[in-house]
């Protein structure tokens, strides 16, 4: 099936019950979601637009947008502008561990990419400074690079990392995640302290995420320490929650 063409398995949806108590939004939805779990909509594939989808069941508008919409709050279905409902590509779960998020999309059969947007040595503004354990105005390099995967946005990163780090270059952030880089070059990240959180998108992330305006995001802040307790990264991340989520495992005591 090809991923540019638009879909629709008219098959499915031969036997729709219009008379009976089930709504037809619901029978729409389930069997779709059915075919995307099993295969037969394969990650990736583009429905046909809500008005053609209508015209093919005999279905009014609001009906089947109700119907793409319960797939699209499930997760299962994404709304891109230009390209209009694809089944999603499958949704990256992060384990709360001491990794990046290049790792976790490799460890997961994923294929990342990286896009630099900013590369500077600037002044540490004075939260950075006091995370980083800096005087205040200190020279930091600021990354923000855009993480995708499978063609995909996924996230935003923000990183500052000490005056050390200053010759990190993008072509090796293009080419390798940053903890890959600073343990290439001896550094040892043995701990960190992390905050996850949610809140709306502003500025430029939903243009450089894919998605509209207003959308929620899931964020992380982290400070990364090495093995002798110094501060070696400062970072604050935000991740499309259609994509992406984190798991953990609670244990009683």
């Amino acid at each position: 099936m090809a991923m540019d063409q638009a879909v629709w398995p008219d098959h499915l949806f031969a036997d729709l019950d219009r008379t009976g108590p089930v709504p037809l939004y619901y029978q729409v939805s389930s069997r779709l979601e059915s075919a995307i779990r099993s295969g037969e909509i394969p990650a990736g594939a583009r429905l046909e637009n809500e008005i053609a989808i209508g015209q093919h069941l005999g279905l009014s508008r609001p009906t089947v947008r109700r119907a793409i919409q319960e797939l699209v709050d499930k997760g299962l279905l994404v709304r891109r502008r230009g390209i209009g409902t694809q089944v999603v590509q499958g949704q990256v779960t992060r384990q709360v561990e001491l990794t990046s998020l290049y790792e976790d999309l490799q460890s997961t059969h994923h294929e990342p990419a990286t896009r630099v947007i900013e590369r500077e040595v600037r002044s540490a503004p004075d939260d950075v400074a006091e995370q980083l354990g800096l005087p205040a105005g200190s020279d930091v390099l600021y990354l923000r690079r855009q993480r995708s995967t499978d063609g995909v946005p996924v996230a935003l990163l923000e990183n500052w990392l000490p005056a050390e780090f200053t010759d990190i270059q993008s072509e090796q952030l293009e080419e390798r995640g940053l903890y890959q880089i600073m343990r290439s070059r001896g550094v040892a990240i043995r701990v960190a302290k992390q905050r996850i959180g949610a809140r709306r998108e502003h500025g430029d992330e939903a243009q450089l995420l894919d998605i509209d305006k207003g959308s929620p995001l899931l964020t992380m802040e982290r400070v990364a320490y090495d093995g002798s307790g110094h501060a070696v990264e400062f970072g604050r991340h935000c991740y499309r929650p259609d994509m992406y989520s984190f798991e953990t495992t609670l244990v009683a005591k």
